[in-house]
């Protein structure tokens, strides 16, 4: 499909060729729960847990005799049922991450850029270069372009001048083509690619 370009003021600066394969299919939002669980889980720290009966110190020696108490018959003060005992069924330290295969992750960013060509919320620019790293003037830019929550996929590495001026922007993500990923791209409300990463993606899912 042919789509337009602009520079990152939002004047217009050409066009290019993008592929049906990648920006021109069907969003399944399924694909995309999907990715954006597995994403989630595996960056969960899964590092709560709570003191078992197995964690507590304290003595194991019987409590009182068996009979005659009138009370029940208890062996450990280590036991749920006391003021400082562990707790029954606790959460323990573990991993929340889950498998997906590879070929379904890949799809799933196939149908999330898709989705955001899709809504409208696709921004190709030519480059992502500025003559200087200021955030203000950035900003005037990106308020020519009404640009305000965006995530900001550069080439291999982004221009060092582009990054220092965007990292004070806090609805603004700049990332590297190695760095994109189905969450990022559906959490923010406009995708801009530049023209080298367009160029990578299309390579990546040749």
């Amino acid at each position: 499909m042919k789509f337009d370009m602009t520079s990152i003021d939002g004047s217009s600066a050409g066009s290019l060729e993008l592929s049906d394969a990648v920006f021109g299919l069907e969003p399944r939002a399924d694909l995309i729960a999907r990715m954006v669980r597995w994403q989630l889980a595996k960056r969960q720290a899964g590092t709560h847990k709570t003191l078992g009966r197995a964690d507590i110190h304290r003595t194991g020696k019987k409590m009182y005799k068996q009979k005659g108490t009138g009370g029940a018959r208890h062996g450990s003060a280590r036991v749920p049922q006391f003021r400082g005992g562990g707790r029954a069924m606790g959460p323990v330290v573990r991993s929340h991450a889950h498998d997906l295969p590879k070929k379904v992750r890949a799809l799933a960013l196939r149908h999330a850029l898709s989705a955001k060509v899709r809504a409208g919320g696709l921004v190709v620019w030519e480059s992502a270069h500025l003559e200087e790293g200021k955030t203000k003037m950035l900003r005037v830019s990106f308020e020519k372009s009404a640009l305000k929550n965006a995530l900001i996929i550069d080439g291999v590495e982004p221009k060092t001048k582009f990054a220092v001026a965007a990292r004070n922007l806090r609805e603004i993500d700049v990332l590297p083509i190695q760095g994109v990923n189905v969450y990022d791209i559906m959490r923010r409300e406009k995708l801009v690619l530049t023209r080298a990463a367009v160029e990578a993606l299309e390579a990546r899912f040749k």
